[in-house]
């Protein structure tokens, strides 16, 4: 059953009954339109743009609740979760929609501490591997009181601790600027991915989605280069010589470099995803991804927004996410 928190807005001008429940908020079109100050229809076309454009998949961020109307009948209405509130919120870039964010994260660290979401029967059914899961122990770790918890919680934590001891590491590893890579040259045959290949790919995508003439419209010959720059060598030797720093360097430059009129974020990890499966590295040996679709957009999200100085740090993180320990 979901928790009711009732949101105000620090002038008072907004209140909203939300929904708590999975580790986030759910909120319907109509309350997301108070949130951004925005008509209902505007805030659909941006929900819509969110699905369309793959940032999200709507199996995992869109639930159906009873909700009641003004005339008192109940209604089965689609709520949309933290995630895509965030997405829109980033479209219509609304000062409410900022000052709800920071309120709706505040309460689900409260509720992650305070043990509604760390056990581990919960946790066993996210699919978050490197976000609320991540989130959630770190949280309980910094509160400090892991002793304060009932036995059966501390079980339950202690055994999701030991399950997710790499994600966890790295995590620590990537708060305190330790990363690394191991550089040893891969011993397989790595299989490359060629220009001409990767225009084909994109085509194919663009026709069956119909996602029009702009997406994957190249602006220069700066896609090329992204593809030849991570084939580099220096004196015979590759500048990248394992398959984990190709692919992460790949989605890395198609992100960065901005070489389509269109669809540059969604080509970017499109073409990640299928440089891991022609080289059979997309799952692990259990047959589950090395990186979830939540981890994927998260870190396609992050390489965009970092500034290019913070280059090295992105490519570690991403050959961390899609090593062999995964």
């Amino acid at each position: 059953m979901a928790e009711i928190e009732i949101y105000n807005s620090p002038d008072n001008n907004i209140e909203l009954q939300v929904s708590f429940d999975n580790s986030t908020v759910w909120l319907n079109r109509n309350q997301i339109a108070i949130l951004f100050d925005r008509d209902i229809k505007t805030i659909g076309k941006h929900i819509n743009n969110v699905f369309l454009e793959a940032e999200l998949s709507k199996k995992s961020v869109v639930a159906n609740f009873a909700t009641t109307a003004i005339d008192g009948k109940t209604y089965q209405v689609d709520h949309y979760n933290l995630d895509v509130i965030i997405s829109v919120g980033y479209r219509v870039k609304s000062k409410q929609g900022t000052q709800f964010r920071q309120w709706a994260t505040q309460r689900l660290k409260d509720y992650l501490v305070n043990g509604y979401a760390l056990n581990e029967k919960r946790l066993k059914e996210l699919n978050y591997k490197y976000s609320d899961l991540q989130q959630a122990i770190k949280l309980a770790a910094k509160a400090g009181n892991i002793e304060a918890l009932t036995s059966s919680e501390a079980k339950g934590i202690l055994g999701v601790i030991e399950q997710y001891a790499y994600a966890l590491e790295t995590l620590d590893k990537y708060d305190h600027q330790k990363l690394t890579i191991d550089s040893q040259p891969s011993e397989e045959e790595i299989k490359k991915l060629s220009y001409v290949e990767a225009i084909m790919q994109i085509m194919i995508w663009r026709n069956f989605q119909n996602a029009g003439k702009l997406f994957g419209n190249e602006k220069d010959q700066s896609f090329k280069s992204s593809l030849e720059t991570i084939y580099q060598t220096f004196e015979g030797v590759d500048l990248y010589p394992t398959f984990e720093e190709k692919a992460a360097n790949l989605l890395y430059y198609v992100v960065k470099n901005h070489s389509f009129t269109d669809g540059n974020k969604r080509i970017a990890a499109g073409l990640f995803v299928y440089f891991l499966d022609r080289n059979n590295k997309l799952l692990n040996a259990l047959g589950n991804k090395r990186i979830g679709d939540n981890a994927l957009v998260a870190i396609t999200i992050m390489i965009a927004e970092s500034k290019s100085e913070e280059k090295d740090i992105m490519v570690k993180l991403v050959v961390n996410l899609i090593n062999n320990k995964n």
